[in-house]
Formats: structure tokens, C-alpha cells, sequence
């Protein structure tokens, strides 16, 4: 039984000053259009805006529909009346051109009034082809028509601005939206066949309110053939935002739930065949992505201090920290396909993990989804383990072992969104899949929080982010050498020394590199030496891969 997320539903729509003005002008104009140009038309509001404003919720983007009228039109001369007869001077109006594959079946007027986003296009009515999500006619309809072809009954209803109250030709949205139920205005077969990409968002949507999904739709949802369209006929940059939106949205965990439990998984987080076909290994089960983003949610709201409780420094990052939480649960949601490798065009190995990102969602580095989430898995592979009684933590000094873990790429990188605190906590997520039993899983809690209290003892979290405290050229000038390969290595050196020294000063390291050199300590014809041997090795493998491309 889900757990109702959006709020009780309100009897009338309260609107703000600028929605009420809106709708007096609206109103005016059409009164207008019917007295001077012998035209008639009507105004209602569709969609998000109704359903948002009846769970009392705010929302500034509004869907005008106009009955037998062109909203191009309508917005043109709406804008012409309102600064002839108003005095009211309105933002240019920008014509979208229809575009099928963006869900965009009819052009679209848009502009800004009153500080409110609005969009005008006619009522219509749509008919499909077999095999297809774009409508072979597309033709002026009724509200009942245009109701009828919409996602969900609770997306379905009006707002007449004219009478002022809220319509159901579906005689269903409204108690649906009171009693928490996610059903399409037409059989669900029927609907999903229209357009596919419609089950995803009855997934967002029953997510996002804690809604429950109607059986009948749960079982056409399920259909092989809407799943075989799901990745046939929509594009995968569709599907992307879908799951973006629920990643960020009010229970990103009860979204990957459905999406297993409806069996929508592999068409979602979509691999093609011809690279599933070479992979290193098959993919694991999808419930173990499930399992992943359910220990992810217990440790995010777990507030008590048991034995499964999450650092509060690990919680807090994690939760504050703008879209750390999304990628964490898209990482959580790709569980499936970790450690799966296959071999690109190049012969270059590249993970599963950022092929479904990149090619199965078509998510870019926006939120640091495509750089970042492959990043938290590379941490988890090498914070795996990781205690603070082991050596790796211990040589060449406890502060300079720990440091340097945590100021690897994967673990800690702001070009990548990186944070060593969400690397804990997800290779965390990582370690207690595989928990066998609730003593284990603690040990692992614990083993994570005491490397996070120890970080803090240290300064160590402050650390991370340092820069060298010198520079190339001070280097350089120590070392009686011009710049070169070899000076990454020693950069590197002077970081450990700073790790290992929280109060030293420049001063105090340049003395340190002066002995450690005049002490031989540091033989620079073997570091230049080993430096050009690395670049031979890389200079040879990129050559090697342009022989395969060619």
C-alpha cells in the first residue's frame, strides 16, 4: 500500500491576484472576439496547473486549450487586444512548431503574462496508426475528446475560466485524485499503444504523490509489446527526463520499486543487444538495483543512533548538497550493471553503468550524471573494504594514508561532482547489498562512520581540497631542472609531505625538499627516466587504437 505523499484536494481552486487577472482578461477577450468578430471560442486551463492547484500546491506554467481556435491565433490577437485596449504591453509571443517526437503534436503559442508562463493551443482530438506514437490526424475536438487522449485522469481536467470551476469529462480525475489512484482516461492498452512513453510517467506520477497504480494498467503496463515499444518508439532522451524527474523528485526509491515491479526495468535502463551480446558477464538481477536504492533511503532517513545509523556528516552532504541525492539514486537504480564491462569500436573498456546512462537515458553531465555516477562506482571498487585498521591507512602516517585515499579522482573531484563524503556513503550502499545478515551489515556501518570520525579528528575533510603549497616553479628552482613529465610526481610528493605536516609552511617545505634532494633521497634522472617510460607506453597505446579505427 503506498503512502499518500501529495496533499488533501481542495473543494475550489483558490487562485492568486495574477491568476484571477488572467482569467478576467482571458474572459474579456473572448467576449470581444465574439461581439467585434463574430468568433467564438472558449478558455480552459488543462493539466498540471489544475491538478497542482486542487492539492493546493503552487504553479506558474499554464495550459490555455481553446475550443475551435488555433492558439497562434488566439495569442496574437490576445496580445494586440490587451496593449490596444489595456494599456498592457506582453512579453513576444514564440510560435513552437509541432514536433511529434517531443510530444508536441500541434503548434503552440507561448509568452509571459502577469509573471505566469502560458502556453495556448487548440482542443484536439488525435488518431494513431498501428506502430506508431505520432498521430496520423490531428483535428479541432471537444474537451471531452481532448480529455480522453491524455496520460492520466487526474491530468485530464479543466479549469473553465470563464464559469470559474473545474471540469471531469472523465467523470474519474477528480476522484482519483481524492482517493490516490493513477488510471489513464482510456483502457491502458489502448493508451500505452498511443504513446509509450505514457507508463513512465504513470510511474512518476504515482511516485511522486504516493499514489496507487490501477490494476488493469499495472497488468497492460507489463505487456511485451509496450515494452518492446517503450524502446522502439520513443527516444531515449524522453526516457531520460522521466527518470531524471523522479530521481529528483519526493520518493525516487518507490520509482525504481514500480519500475521492477512492472517489469520495465531493461526497457528503461536500456542496453542494446549488440553490446549486452559482448559483455564481460550477464547482467545481475534487476532487484539487486532495487535492493541498492532501498538501503540508500533507510540510511538517508534513519535519524536514530542504532547500530545502522549513518554518520550525521555523511547524511547531512548527502541531503543538502543540490543533486547529490538524484545521482546517488540513479547509481543505486544502475546496481545491475556494475562491474559489467564490454570492449568499444577502439578496444577501449568501458562499463555498462555508463553505457545506460549515456545511451540507454541519453543523460548528459547535467547533475554530473554521466561523469559522476560511473566515478561512485569506480570509488566503491576502491574504498571496498575499507577500515581503519588496515595498512593502506596506516603508511607512511595515518593522516597521509587517508588523505591521499580520499583526494583520489573517483572519490573526491568537483569536476565530476564527486564528494568524499558521497563516495562513502554509496560504496557503503555497495558493500551492504552483499550483507549477508543484520550483524554484518552494522560492522560495515560502523567500519564507514569511524573512517568518517577519524577524517573529521584529522582536519582531513577540510584537506582535500587543498592546493600544492608549491608551485612549479618553485619545484623547479629546487631542483636545478626545467619543467617536465616529472614534475606531477613531485607535485604529488609535496602534497604528501603537506598531509603529513597540517602546519607546516612553505618554508618549512622548501627546506624539506632541499634535504630530501641533497640527501639523494630523490634521484631525478630515475624520476625523468620513469616519467618518459609512461609517456612511450601511453604515446603507444593511442597509436595502437588509431590502427584498429583505421
Amino acid at each position: 500500500m503506498a503512502t499518500r505523499i501529495a496533499p488533501a484536494v481542495r473543494a475550489v481552486i483558490q487562485l492568486t491576484d495574477a491568476e484571477n487577472n488572467l482569467c478576467t482578461l482571458l474572459d474579456e477577450f473572448t467576449r470581444h472576439l465574439r461581439d467585434n468578430k463574430n468568433i467564438t471560442t472558449a478558455c480552459r486551463i488543462n493539466g498540471g496547473w489544475v491538478r497542482d492547484k486542487l492539492l493546493g500546491m503552487d504553479s506558474n506554467d499554464i495550459d490555455i486549450c481553446l475550443a475551435d481556435m488555433m492558439g497562434v491565433t488566439f495569442a496574437e490577437g490576445f496580445v494586440a487586444f490587451l496593449s490596444e485596449h489595456k494599456d498592457i504591453h506582453v512579453h513576444k509571443i514564440s510560435k513552437i512548431e509541432s514536433n511529434p517526437d517531443q510530444s508536441k503534436h500541434l503548434e503552440t503559442a507561448r509568452t509571459t503574462l502577469l509573471g505566469i508562463d502560458l502556453d495556448f493551443v487548440n482542443l484536439r482530438s488525435e488518431e494513431y496508426a498501428e506502430g506508431s506514437r505520432i498521430p496520423t490526424e490531428v483535428k479541432f475536438g471537444t474537451p471531452l475528446e481532448d480529455a480522453l487522449r491524455r496520460d492520466l485522469t487526474i491530468n485530464a481536467l479543466f479549469y473553465n475560466i470563464h464559469t470559474r470551476s473545474v471540469e471531469d469529462f472523465t467523470e474519474k480525475g477528480l476522484d482519483d485524485l481524492q482517493n490516490g489512484i493513477i488510471r489513464t482516461p482510456l483502457p491502458p492498452r489502448e493508451t500505452f499503444l498511443d504513446d509509450p512513453l505514457r507508463v513512465i510517467r504513470c510511474v512518476r506520477f504515482a511516485s511522486r504523490f504516493g499514489f496507487e497504480i490501477e490494476y488493469d494498467l499495472q497488468q497492460a503496463a507489463r505487456l511485451e509489446i509496450i515494452r518492446d515499444n517503450l524502446i522502439q518508439k520513443i527516444s531515449r532522451e524522453r526516457v531520460g527526463e522521466e527518470i531524471d524527474k523522479m530521481m529528483k523528485g519526493q520518493d525516487p526509491l518507490r520509482a525504481i520499486r514500480i519500475i521492477v515491479d512492472l517489469e520495465l526495468y531493461k526497457s528503461i535502463y536500456h542496453v542494446p543487444p549488440q553490446i549486452t551480446s559482448i559483455a564481460s558477464s550477464t547482467l545481475k538481477p534487476q532487484e539487486l538495483s532495487l535492493r541498492a536504492a532501498t538501503i540508500l533511503h533507510s540510511l538517508l532517513l534513519s535519524t536514530s543512533e542504532d547500530s545502522m545509523s549513518l554518520h550525521p556528516t555523511l547524511r547531512s552532504y548527502v541531503l543538502q548538497e543540490p543533486g547529490c541525492k538524484a545521482r546517488l539514486f540513479l547509481a543505486a537504480s544502475l546496481y545491475s550493471y556494475h562491474g559489467i564491462t564490454y570492449l568499444d569500436p577502439k578496444g577501449k573498456e568501458q562499463t555498462l553503468v555508463k553505457c545506460a546512462i549515456q545511451d540507454g537515458l541519453k543523460l548528459g553531465r547535467q547533475n554530473h550524471y554521466l561523469d559522476g555516477v560511473p566515478a561512485l562506482y569506480s570509488a566503491s571498487d576502491l574504498l571496498n573494504g575499507v577500515s581503519l585498521g588496515q595498512d593502506r591507512l596506516k603508511l607512511p602516517s595515518e593522516r597521509v594514508a587517508i588523505g591521499l585515499l580520499l583526494r583520489q579522482k573517483s572519490v573526491h573531484n568537483i569536476d565530476t561532482g564527486s564528494h568524499w563524503a558521497s563516495s562513502l556513503v554509496f560504496s557503503l550502499v555497495c558493500e551492504l547489498v552483499s550483507a549477508s545478515n543484520r550483524e554484518e551489515a552494522a560492522g560495515c556501518v560502523q567500519r564507514y562512520n569511524a573512517l568518517t570520525r577519524r577524517v573529521e579528528e584529522l582536519g582531513l575533510d577540510k584537506a582535500v581540497d587543498i592546493e600544492p603549497i608549491l608551485d612549479g616553479g618553485a619545484i623547479s628552482r629546487v631542483m636545478d631542472e626545467k619543467p617536465g613529465p616529472w614534475m606531477k610526481v613531485m607535485v604529488n610528493r609535496v602534497l604528501e609531505w603537506q598531509l603529513g605536516h597540517p602546519n607546516g609552511t612553505k618554508g618549512d617545505c622548501l627546506a624539506w625538499l632541499k634535504e630530501e634532494k641533497s640527501a639523494g633521497r630523490i634521484n631525478l634522472e630515475e624520476l625523468k627516466a620513469a616519467t618518459m617510460s609512461n609517456k612511450r607506453m601511453n604515446a603507444d597505446k593511442a597509436t595502437s587504437s588509431k590502427k584498429v579505427k583505421r
